[in-house]
């Protein structure tokens, strides 16, 4: 991960609503609020006009989101009647509902503080806010829509008055899996035998239960060496591969009909030896490569952008610390390193959006690497991410990349001055 920084003489943040426009999310819908009984008062009929925001429009499945339903207006009236019915302040108490759909369903109970200025008798409620937070159960987009809400005022007698409403979407967030590391294995006991002879092969983190093959293989083909076994309650398989096959040079253990780098474990070298002893006077030499692992390099963790004048906004440049990629696995799987970024807050909790950031990148394979390395489309970054750098799965890949990309803050005229900083996670898979 590493911290982008943007300063223009001051704090950045996202750009508040024009005058005169609506602010991002602002909804009105039509509702019916209920007096209580006791007020006498008849049910008030009209628009409420709300707004849903969330603290985290990208989250992870089992992350708690914080979302906040502001009441901007409400056709409920103060229910305290009489000539002394005004209601005084800080006794008004608001709860209520938000409904979620898309990947995930359900209610989000929201509840606010009990703060209000003086109402007259016969005047509308004021503005509330409430707050709440739900977890995250599954993956894709979530809507949030305004429910039913409640005005509750604690005045001489504790009084309801309930609205009834079923607001448009407002809010919407987009959920994502949490990653997962294949940690599939193999392991021999010996790394050489003459043909026919049983290698014992220890196959590790696999899911309990699971139908496990292990297999020879020569280069990207499997050989005919094959058996199969059911992985034990820690995720092992211990098993006796015969090799037979004088093609063979390594051993894989997988699960499926086919080794996959998702569901697959990486190869083991294997050496199948002569039968009969090498003739008088010569030598057999044998040389065993052993399999490396894909890992990578970050120059540095914060990334500092340009200035950019208050008033004029544009573009604030930078450049991200150049990644090193090493693939040493001797497989046939390729590699793909994306990024995302979060997005910009200043002071205040004021914000530029995470797609406000675009890139182009750049990747070089360094002399005598086995893949083509591609670099990712210039374009936007944003929370959804995109593709930094990749190489395409072959019979046999490898080698060293170097991966860099330019990028730049496109800051909205008037943004209010200060440090604006995001996080940009870069993911190796």
């Amino acid at each position: 991960m590493a911290a982008l920084v943007a300063t223009t003489g001051g704090v950045l943040g996202a750009p508040a609503a024009a005058e005169g426009e609506t602010p991002p999310g602002q909804v009105e819908f039509p509702t019916q609020c209920l007096a209580p009984q006791e007020a006498g008062l008849p049910p008030a009929d009209g628009p409420t006009t709300a707004r849903i925001t969330v603290d985290d429009p990208a989250p992870r499945v089992g992350d708690t989101v914080t979302v906040t339903y502001q009441v901007i207006r409400t056709p409920a009236r103060n229910p305290v009647g009489g000539a002394g019915g005004e209601l005084p302040a800080d006794v008004l108490t608001p709860t209520g509902r938000i409904l979620l759909a898309g990947a995930q369903s359900g209610e989000v109970t929201v509840v606010g503080a009990q703060r209000n200025d003086p109402v007259p008798a016969g005047e509308p409620l004021p503005a509330v806010t409430m707050t709440g937070t739900f977890t995250v159960t599954a993956p894709g987009g979530i809507t949030l829509a305004p429910g039913a809400y409640t005005l509750h005022t604690g005045h001489l007698v504790d009084l309801d008055t309930t609205c009834t409403a079923a607001g448009p979407v407002s809010a919407r967030i987009t959920a994502t899996e949490l990653p997962t590391a294949n940690l599939r294995s193999v392991f021999l006991a010996t790394a050489h035998g003459r043909p026919g002879a049983e290698v014992r092969v220890t196959a590790a983190g696999f899911p309990p239960g699971a139908a496990v093959t292990v297999a020879g293989r020569a280069g990207a083909a499997e050989t005919a060496d094959r058996v199969s076994a059911t992985a034990d309650d820690l995720g092992t398989a211990v098993v006796q591969l015969p090799v037979t096959d004088r093609t063979t040079t390594a051993v894989v253990a997988y699960e499926g009909a086919a080794w996959s780098a998702r569901q697959g474990s990486g190869p083991a070298a294997y050496a199948v030896v002569a039968a009969a002893p090498p003739a008088s006077a010569t030598q057999k030499v044998t040389a065993t490569v052993e399999p490396g692992a894909l890992g990578m390099t970050q120059a540095g963790r914060d990334i500092t952008l340009g200035t950019v004048p208050y008033g004029d906004g544009g573009a604030a440049p930078g450049r991200i610390g150049t990644v090193t990629v090493t693939d040493a696995r001797g497989g046939p799987a390729g590699w793909s390193l994306t990024g995302k970024v979060t997005d910009f807050t200043g002071p205040g909790g004021i914000r530029i959006p995470g797609a406000s950031l675009s890139w182009t990148p750049s990747c070089t394979a360094a002399p005598g690497s086995l893949s083509p390395c591609t670099p990712g489309s210039a374009g936007v970054v944003g929370p959804e991410g995109a593709l930094l750098a990749s190489t395409p799965d072959a019979p046999l890949v490898g080698g060293t990349f170097t991966i860099d990309a330019t990028v730049t803050l496109h800051v909205p005229p008037y943004t209010p001055p200060g440090a604006y900083t995001a996080v940009l996670t870069l993911t190796l898979s």
